[in-house]
């Protein structure tokens, strides 16, 4: 039982310095509650990585203190870490119904079938542990999207989830300012808000400006219409599909994550489309492009990606041809702008023509700019505020702005992930930090790749590889064959003839001298033979491969014996 002698402590294990990861726990002696458990997608220089998960070490040594995760709407950098968290520690999930429905799509596909998934909505209280949790219905690029108010034994905090404020919502749901007033009337002792858009001056557009940009590029167009955008932005999908709808044509799906969003979404009441308006991608063929919209994956320039694989020649029921017009209704997440510019390029050369927001607005962001940040934090009034979900400019940034608006500069606290918040009644301090960082997801491997494989990986894709193969006799150390040299992604070895030789020649040296200085041990051997050819080669050809000496030691005895029982 927890009891006023504890201090509160709110501890982000993802999302600060950092877009995507977003995961954030509110302890208070015994019981911790868990905001989220997003991924985040790879940096240019983690080579292979699929996505990138938070280091939740601290929530599997106090799993039996975590009542609960409670989740504020269902993008990927809000819940999909939660299969990896489940297959370590079972813990209850608290979601909307949308939220959740996206989150059972994900743990199907990891095959998880014991989970306890709670179905909450905005308005209901509910109690987990010592806590009192309040969702509140916020706007965001998503449906059935919640902040939340959390009481504990010494104040309320509010987390606002990702949020903007749109007047004019897609669904008619309006942000419930009037909770976050009467909050605000009754005392915050903490704050936490997006901090994503604190760059950007004024208000985010509705979310309808977009309907009706659509409803004019359709009405006016002529050839096969293809629109990518992130599977989960489920108003901008509604938008497509009216538009298509007013405008004769049908609309095919692709992209496994996309089809799979559409699905789930119109199953649960979400997404509205006449019947027969939305088609399979094998029915294309008998249609006119005039009578086609294609919604894919591929806003963000995704190698496998849907729109990218059209890019490419690489899809299987659809390729682009000239005059096929292209919207890309997303802005890049940060990291992805060269990927994306790629596959622009790309559409540009297959004769399409390419609608993005550098262009024409064609996409509205689902953040609040620093107006809407302002009014939040005004009619919160928090005593102390921690900027999240951001990098660490835009942190820096939302700390000013609240103290702009007259919070005391202490009372503001930027952070890092891992970094422990202790909180009373009168203070807020920075104490000790936990451990956090990101684990790396390749294929099913989860974790196994880390800094040295990173490094290696780096280092064969930016000078290659070679592997120098020798076999030596058991005992003697005699060369029987060799040395092999096999290059890969360093040099053609045809047309370089004369340096494998002399690379040959500089290996058979490095034999020699160890055999002179009586070295045995293959390891020193081994790193004798990399030392000598790394700088003969360096001398050379000013390059540094990777060298992986092979050396394969043969039982010549044994081989006789067996030869003679023949």
């Amino acid at each position: 039982m927890a009891t006023k002698k504890h201090k509160l402590k709110v501890i982000p294990l993802g999302g600060l310095g950092e877009i995507g990861k977003n995961t954030t726990v509110i302890e208070y002696g015994n019981h911790i509650i868990v905001i989220d458990m997003g991924m985040a997608f790879p940096e240019d220089e983690m080579l292979g990585i699929d996505i990138v998960i938070p280091d939740i070490s601290y929530l599997i040594k106090n799993k039996d203190k975590i009542k609960g995760i409670i989740l504020t709407h269902g993008h990927e950098d809000h819940i999909g870490s939660i299969p990896y968290l489940l297959k370590k520690i079972n813990v209850p999930i608290y979601g909307t119904k949308l939220t959740l429905g996206l989150v059972e799509n994900k743990l199907l596909e990891h095959k998880i079938d014991n989970a306890s998934l709670n179905t909450i909505k905005a308005g209901d209280t509910f109690n987990l542990g010592c806590f009192k949790v309040t969702p509140i219905r916020v706007n965001h690029s998503i449906p059935d999207a919640v902040g939340f108010a959390v009481d504990t034994p010494i104040g309320t905090i509010v987390h606002t989830g990702d949020f903007k404020i749109d007047y004019t919502p897609i669904n008619e749901q309006v942000i419930d300012l009037g909770k976050f007033a009467e909050l605000g009337r009754k005392g915050v002792l903490l704050a936490m808000s997006d901090s994503t858009n604190v760059e950007r001056q004024g208000f985010t557009e509705s979310e309808k400006t977009i309907g009706q940009k659509f409803m004019d590029l359709f009405t006016d167009c002529k050839s096969r219409i293809i629109v990518a955008s992130f599977a989960s932005n489920i108003h901008r999908l509604q938008q497509v599909i009216n538009a298509a709808v007013v405008n004769n044509r049908k609309v095919a799906v692709s992209g496994r994550s996309m089809i799979n969003a559409v699905r789930v979404a119109q199953e649960l009441g979400y997404l509205n489309a006449p019947e027969g308006s939305i088609i399979n991608i094998n029915d294309l063929r008998g249609l006119k492009d005039n009578e086609v919209v294609i919604l894919t994956t591929g806003s963000q320039g995704e190698p496998m990606s849907a729109l990218t694989r059209m890019a490419n020649n690489n899809h299987r029921r659809v390729q682009i041809k000239k005059g096929d017009l292209v919207i890309i209704s997303a802005n890049p997440v940060p990291g992805n702008e060269k990927t994306v510019s790629r596959v622009i390029n790309m559409l540009y050369e297959k004769g399409a023509r390419v609608l993005y927001d550098a262009l024409t607005q064609v996409h509205v962001s689902g953040h609040a700019r620093r107006d809407e940040l302002k009014l939040l934090l005004t009619i919160l009034k928090p005593k102390f505020f921690i900027p999240v979900h951001g990098e660490y400019r835009h942190l820096q940034q939302h700390a000013k702005l609240a103290q702009e608006l007259g919070m005391p500069e202490g009372n503001t606290v930027i952070g890092k992930n891992g970094d422990v918040f202790e909180i009373t009644s009168k203070s807020i301090v920075k104490n000790t930090t936990v451990t956090s960082g990101n684990i790396l997801v390749d294929g099913l491997g989860v974790g196994d790749v880390g800094n040295i494989v990173l490094r290696d990986r780096r280092l064969l894709s930016e000078n290659g590889l070679i592997i120098v193969v020798i076999s030596t006799e058991k005992g003697s150390g005699k060369v029987l064959s060799g040395p092999e040299i096999v290059s890969r992604g360093f040099i053609y070895v045809r047309e370089n003839i004369d340096l494998i030789e002399e690379s040959k020649k500089i290996i058979i040296a490095a034999l020699n001298k160890c055999d002179e200085t009586k070295v045995k041990e293959w390891n020193n051997i081994k790193m004798i033979i990399k030392d000598s050819l790394s700088s003969f080669i360096y001398e050379r050809i000013k390059r540094i491969p990777m060298i992986l000496p092979i050396i394969v030691e043969v039982d010549v005895e044994e081989g006789r014996q067996n030869s003679k029982g023949r």
